[in-house]
């Protein structure tokens, strides 16, 4: 495995750095990641709250997980592992963030090309006749929220059971093909497909670089460079080492 310092050679020499992000890089702005400790998934039953049969079943069930999931969208904010990446995509060294999150953090900080590969909660579409809402426009005091049509609306991201956006899912293929540098950013990589993009770059020549402090699922031959900090405390020191690099 390189240095940190042939590792930041590296990015700062890349012409094509993608990142991909999963939950681990906002549990610093309040967001626990799911499968943790105290995360959604140790009090919601995945299979009954997170499934798209399970809201089409029984919208309302559902949308009792979805409201405290909301509300705690709508207080978080971004952190310096977000404001990071948006400064590596303003120095030129960041072409894309292809991002497992649906809590539209990056755009926040200051991204700009964000590959939602999980969709959003920005707005909420009728699964019925799939009219779309934005979220500011919809009362949530009705549960379900309904649509002009009488049909529940729900949030436009993933559930269990769901494909991949097309779109997203091309996008983030082909970012993955193209990349001569990946950041790995607090993921477990372990949810397929997206687990499926650091295997990806690697074999089309990529350097991959993980940052995570806890072990993942990604093979140890995959792995460059691997950084066992938080993504708010290793990320604002790359871009300091890169920014030093400039004066020299």
């Amino acid at each position: 495995m390189v240095d940190y310092g042939t590792m930041i050679q590296r990015l700062a020499c890349s012409s094509h750095a993608v990142a991909l992000t999963g939950a681990g890089i906002s549990v610093e702005s309040g967001i626990p990641d799911f499968r943790s400790t105290g995360g959604f998934w140790s009090r919601y039953d995945p299979m009954v709250y997170g499934h798209i049969e399970a809201f089409r079943m029984n919208p309302a069930e559902v949308w009792k997980m979805l409201l405290e999931m909301d509300a705690l969208l709508s207080c978080a904010v971004p952190n310096a592992a977000h404001y990071a990446l948006a400064r590596l995509e303003e120095r030129g060294i960041l072409r894309e963030v292809i991002t497992q999150n649906v809590d539209s953090l990056h755009q926040r900080a200051g991204s700009r090309k964000v590959i939602e590969f999980h969709g959003h909660n920005r707005s909420l579409r009728c699964e019925a006749c799939g009219r779309s809402y934005q979220r500011e426009g919809v009362d949530l005091k009705r549960v379900p929220p309904v649509c002009a049509c009488g049909g529940p609306l729900r949030p436009e991201f993933v559930f269990f059971g769901e494909q991949i956006p097309q779109d997203a899912y091309r996008q983030a293929m082909d970012a993955a093909r193209q990349c001569d540098f990946l950041m790995v950013v607090g993921t477990s990589a372990s949810v397929a497909p997206a687990s499926h993009i650091p295997g990806l770059a690697k074999r089309r020549g990529a350097f991959i670089l993980e940052i995570n402090p806890k072990p993942s699922e990604l093979r140890e031959e995959t792995v460059d460079f691997r950084i066992s900090q938080s993504a708010g405390q290793a990320l604002p020191q790359i871009v300091k080492a890169l920014e030093a690099g400039d004066d020299q």
